[in-house]
């Protein structure tokens, strides 16, 4: 399953495809309304419905947060509720915030990689968070990180089409390394490692959400 940003008279917008070669694609088209972005379809039903993250943009100044969705049968989507909100203030994530790569299925839980903008006089920084969703009910946040965990620090993350940018688009798990892949300043792409099991670690002492 590939969710992805397809883009439209009306703005951009979530669309669904699905592959079993990634050589030939049966697309599903548009599942939400413009403007929509960042989603990711969980890989496995919960009480038999899919899940599926996905970032509504708002011109409100409530802030653009993470929701969940659910589909039973991945073309007609409802039940709609934040499942992660941006935060308000001073916080590296606030106003806006959005998921990176696909959730990632650990003994934990699902483990979530997030990006946060934060406006500043000379612009937009990107900056990364985790958070560990419930296993069976991903509605349920068990851990949040309070500091990001990864921001633009080199010359090729700070500067190119798009400054100060770092933005996750995959990542794998190979033993106990965690391979993220992703775009840097908009113009290349980059690859960091940590270990899974450490990062786990560093989750699971962060305070529960309020």
């Amino acid at each position: 399953m590939i969710a992805y940003t397809a883009y439209s008279a009306g703005g951009h917008l979530v669309s669904l495809a699905t592959t079993r070669d990634f050589v030939t694609f049966t697309r599903l088209g548009p599942v939400t309304h413009p403007e929509n972005r960042n989603a990711a379809v969980f890989p496995v039903r919960f009480d038999g419905r899919y899940a599926m993250l996905n970032r509504p943009a708002t011109s409100q100044p409530i802030g653009e947060h993470i929701w969940l969705s659910f589909s039973p049968d991945l073309l007609h989507w409802g039940d709609h509720q934040i499942v992660l909100p941006c935060r308000k203030g001073g916080w590296w994530d606030a106003n806006r915030i959005g998921l990176s790569p696909p959730p990632l299925l650990t003994d934990e839980g699902w483990l979530i990689l997030y990006h946060g903008v934060r406006q500043t006089v000379a612009g937009g920084v990107y900056r990364l968070g985790l958070a560990l969703l419930d296993t069976k009910d991903p509605r349920r946040v068990l851990r949040r990180t309070d500091e990001w965990v990864f921001g633009p620090k080199e010359a090729y993350e700070r500067h190119g089409d798009v400054s100060d940018v770092v933005f996750p688009c995959g990542w794998v798990v190979e033993g106990d390394e965690l391979r993220l892949y992703y775009g840097a300043a908009d113009t290349s792409m980059a690859l960091a490692t940590a270990q899974l099991s450490e990062v786990l670690d560093w989750l699971r002492r962060c305070s529960p959400p309020a």
